[in-house]
Parts: C-alpha cells; sequence; structure tokens
C-alpha cells in the first residue's frame, strides 16, 4: 500500500479513487535549505505536504528580528492557511531550513475537489482541524511550561534538532535567547 495513502487514510476513510484524484493535483518537490516558498505580504496558492526536512514558518519585528512562529517536520501540512482561506497576504514568511521533500497543492484546485468528493472534504476538515490543534497546543506550551520544559519537548519531537538548525532558530521558536538556550544546554549536560 502506498504510504501517502496509508497516511491520509488514518485522516478519514479515503477512497483509492479519492487518493488518485488527489495524487494527480500534487507535485513532488525536492526544495533546497533556505528556500523561501511564501513571502510576508504575498498572497499564497499553494500548501505542502511536508515528507522530509524542516521546515519554518516566521514573522520579522519591525526592528528586522526574526520570530519562529513554528517549525515543522514530516509527516506534516505546511502553509499560511489563514492567508489561503482568506484570499489575503500572509502575515508570516515560510522557509525551508534544511532540503526537504514535499507535496505541492494548489489550494484552489483542492477546494473545487472538495466540491465534488465528500471524502476529500472530510480530509480537507480533518487537516484543517489537526493544524488548529497543534496551533493550540503550541501556544499552551508556551504559556504552561518553561523554557526548559519546552526545549526538552521539542528534543523529544525532533531529537537531532540541535545539528540541523543554528541554535538562534531553535531559541526564536522556544521564545528565548541564543545565550538562554546556552544555559540550558549547559544545565542539562
Amino acid at each position: 500500500m502506498n504510504p501517502n495513502f496509508a497516511f491520509l487514510n488514518s485522516f478519514v476513510d479515503l477512497t483509492e479513487e479519492a487518493f488518485l484524484s488527489l495524487d494527480k493535483l500534487s507535485t513532488f518537490k525536492r526544495i533546497k535549505a533556505n528556500t523561501i516558498i511564501t513571502r510576508t505580504g504575498e498572497t499564497p496558492t499553494k500548501y505542502y505536504f511536508l515528507v522530509s526536512g524542516l521546515m519554518r514558518g516566521y514573522i520579522n519585528s519591525e526592528t528586522g528580528k526574526e520570530h519562529n512562529k513554528n517549525i515543522f517536520s514530516p509527516i506534516s501540512f505546511v502553509a499560511s492557511f489563514t492567508a489561503l482561506i482568506n484570499k489575503k497576504p500572509s502575515e508570516l514568511t515560510y522557509e525551508t531550513l534544511t532540503d526537504c521533500k514535499v507535496y505541492e497543492f494548489d489550494y484552489n484546485e483542492i477546494m473545487n475537489l472538495c466540491k465534488k468528493d465528500l471524502s476529500v472534504c472530510m480530509l480537507y476538515t480533518k487537516i484543517l482541524e489537526q493544524v488548529f490543534i497543534g496551533y493550540e497546543k503550541r501556544n499552551l506550551e508556551l504559556i504552561t511550561l518553561d523554557a526548559t520544559q519546552r526545549y526538552l519537548k521539542l528534543r523529544k519531537q525532533m531529537p537531532n534538532i540541535d545539528g540541523l538548525i543554528p541554535q538562534y532558530q531553535i531559541a526564536s521558536y522556544l521564545n528565548i535567547t541564543p545565550v538562554q538556550l546556552s544555559r540550558i544546554r549547559k544545565n542539562l549536560k
């Protein structure tokens, strides 16, 4: 069985015909590290099914400092969903942190398929539910866990994160400074 079909079937009971329709709408891509896929201020039309590598969504402050809102690891859906749904410019920039393998989808094509196939519509709904649950979980972690707990949780989710991306990227995601992250790492040794 196709592993992508099995994964999507974990959300809903997807027919093979619906999967083949989705497969026809997808484009497999290898994207090099540090490639921006959506810029702040652009109105996106695509979203991505990340199968390998790491990506991030970030915002620049008025002073130019980057703040990582999210780090995406496989298997996940990556996009500025708010911008896609509202057909408005993205408030975040989305970028690959490492070389990535993705399936790219055109949002409007998927929405058209949703109108024709209830199982695809249900899949889309389940994906949005998972994205929402992930965002809510992340927000709760930021207000209920201390920096060390957030770092340990990140390392549990992505065991090799320290060797994949720079310390300042990890610190930004944890909402701490690189100096604080160095102290946490030192205390954990």
